[in-house]
């Protein structure tokens, strides 16, 4: 499930659970090639950040690039990290933040 994130949704929704998500922007040919995986993971929850209109929060998370990726366990970061990953390369980066 992709979520659109904005400034005034984004605490609200990485408070609570496991959140990834993806800072991007839309003329980001990796971030669109990101979406396909995210399209192939259904069931996992993405909150997308489109940068060029949340800029106060590409500054708050320091990103540099698109894609990059933010992933919170109840509010908290956990792990950080930036550009396309397949659908397996995600997953290793995942697997030991899910419990």
């Amino acid at each position: 499930m992709q979520v659109e994130l904005n400034e005034k949704n984004f605490n609200e929704n990485v408070e609570n659970g496991l959140k990834l998500v993806e800072f991007y922007a839309p003329w980001c040919g990796f971030c669109k090639k990101q979406n396909s995986v995210f399209d192939e993971l259904p069931n996992m929850w993405v909150g997308k950040v489109n940068g060029d209109e949340n800029q106060n929060l590409v500054k708050k998370f320091n990103v540099t690039g698109y894609p990059s990726f933010v992933l919170f366990k109840n509010g908290e970061i956990r792990l950080e990290f930036s550009g396309y990953h397949d659908k397996n390369s995600l997953f290793m980066k995942l697997i030991n933040h899910i419990s």
